[in-house]
């Protein structure tokens, strides 16, 4: 009994959150370098800045916030899938209204 207590402690580093951390540092140097430093055009950057950032969503939510545990996946998937939606309607409006917002009759 001892012994299958001490072989399951043997390891506590967390390996899954070293990773998405790595990764999350990883994709957002890639956002501001592309950002930063390419010619691209401003559209581009932002499609590839987008890009980067669900992808990073994707691995936080992996890594971090462990939606792969549980016994009631449909609901966590339920959860995220509202959430993901939440999110992209808010991004989209928030850009709609930077892009186009000043450019409304009463504005000019």
């Amino acid at each position: 009994m001892s012994q299958n207590h001490s072989e399951s402690t043997k390891s506590h580093t967390p390996w899954t959150h070293i990773i998405g951390f790595i990764g999350s540092i990883v994709l957002t140097l890639f956002a501001v370098w592309i950002a930063l430093y390419t010619d691209l055009s401003s559209l581009m950057k932002i499609i590839i800045i987008f890009v980067f950032a669900f992808v990073q969503a994707g691995v936080q939510l992996l890594m971090f916030m462990h939606i792969r545990e549980g016994k009631d996946g449909i609901t966590q998937l339920g959860h995220t899938v509202f959430a993901i939606f939440i999110a992209v309607v808010i991004v989209i409006g928030s850009v709609f209204v930077l892009q186009f917002g000043i450019h409304l009759p009463q504005h000019q």
